[in-house]
């Protein structure tokens, strides 16, 4: 018996292995492009991480993450959760598969009621649908969909990372398209708060609050930062978007933003706005949007709400991340983000 069982764990850690690889694979590529900006993770640092990640976590194959926190960082801070952990443990734990509730962006209206989310519409398994499911026929759902917004966004069901984006308006909707782009939801286009225009006017920026639930029923946020869409962008996408740490107390930005490549940047590369002394109005309205909404879902325990203000200060929320929202860019720095929430349990 216990032969069998070796057996079977080492068929599901083998089974595990090109997810941990690809991860892997990152890190190198990550670390190679911040070193020169960064000093050298010494000896010391890198036992560090290996022996958190084999004695809390469980395997040495979690240390990557950890070496790219640690040399942004400058030290090594128990409780960090790497990315690769995140995703294998915490999530099918904390989630199972409801997050993946998400991705199925007409829910939306059923899970939350709310009036900070922008939809107007969908199309789903073939019906044209109004945001309270009633069926409408292709005529009716054009006039609903343009009644007052002259430019609607059509995100399909199960797209990332800033994908499966289209936008429409009254002369380019065409019923025939969505034979293609199949299942979605339709929003109204967002008019953005000035502010946000200073950096970029060619796409709408979103604001990314993590909020956690703890065994209490407790939620609360856990970190943000400001995604800013690149020069040509017509929506932000994780390839392209600067991301920018917020302090989730003030609003404050960070006076230093990410690219896509962990590069650093002091200013928006395009508009080359900087982001010192930069605080996002209303801002606290926004975390307890996203906190609010969260209770709704209290089997969903980690979500990333991508939220924007509009042009009046007004909460907009755009969506929900509820399968394995990134963690990693909050863990390395203002983390460690979750380190009450006794996560390394799920080792």
């Amino acid at each position: 018996m216990e032969n069998i069982v070796k057996k079977v764990v080492r068929i599901a850690r083998n089974r595990d292995l090109p997810y941990h690889e690809a991860h892997a694979y990152q890190v190198r590529q990550v670390l190679k492009n911040i070193e020169p900006e960064y000093a050298s993770l010494s000896k010391q640092l890198i036992r560090e991480c290996d022996d958190y990640a084999i004695e809390i976590l469980g395997h040495k194959k979690y240390a990557p993450w950890l070496y790219v926190y640690s040399t942004m960082a400058g030290k090594f801070k128990q409780g960090w959760i790497p990315d690769n952990f995140y995703g294998s443990q915490v999530i099918p734990n904390i989630k199972g598969h409801y997050g993946d509730c998400a991705s199925l962006k007409p829910l939306n209206t059923i899970f939350f009621q709310a009036k900070e989310f922008p939809d107007i519409g969908s199309f789903t398994n073939g019906l044209f649908l109004d945001r309270d499911y009633r069926v409408r026929s292709p005529k009716e759902f054009k006039e609903i969909l343009f009644s007052d917004c002259n430019r609607v966004i059509f995100k399909a069901d199960k797209s990332f990372k800033g994908q499966g984006i289209h936008f429409f308006d009254r002369t380019s909707f065409n019923i025939e398209d969505f034979a293609f782009l199949g299942n979605g939801l339709f929003q109204r286009y967002v008019d953005q708060h000035p502010l946000f225009d200073e950096f970029t006017k060619k796409s709408v920026a979103t604001i990314r609050i993590t909020t956690a639930i703890n065994d209490e029923g407790e939620v609360s946020a856990r970190g943000s930062y400001l995604r800013l869409g690149a020069e040509h962008d017509t929506h932000v996408q994780s390839a392209t978007a600067v991301n920018i740490p917020v302090d989730l107390k003030t609003g404050k930005l960070n006076d230093i933003g990410y690219m896509s490549s962990w590069t650093t940047t002091h200013s928006h590369p395009t508009s080359h706005k900087s982001f010192s002394n930069v605080k996002i109005p209303n801002f606290g309205s926004c975390v307890d949007v996203a906190t609010s909404l969260h209770l709704k879902v209290p089997f969903v325990r980690c979500i990333g709400w991508d939220v924007i203000l509009d042009k009046d200060g007004k909460v907009v929320v755009l969506e929900w991340n509820g399968g394995h929202n990134g963690i990693k860019l909050t863990e390395a720095t203002q983390g460690p983000a979750f380190v009450d929430l006794g996560w390394e349990k799920f080792r």
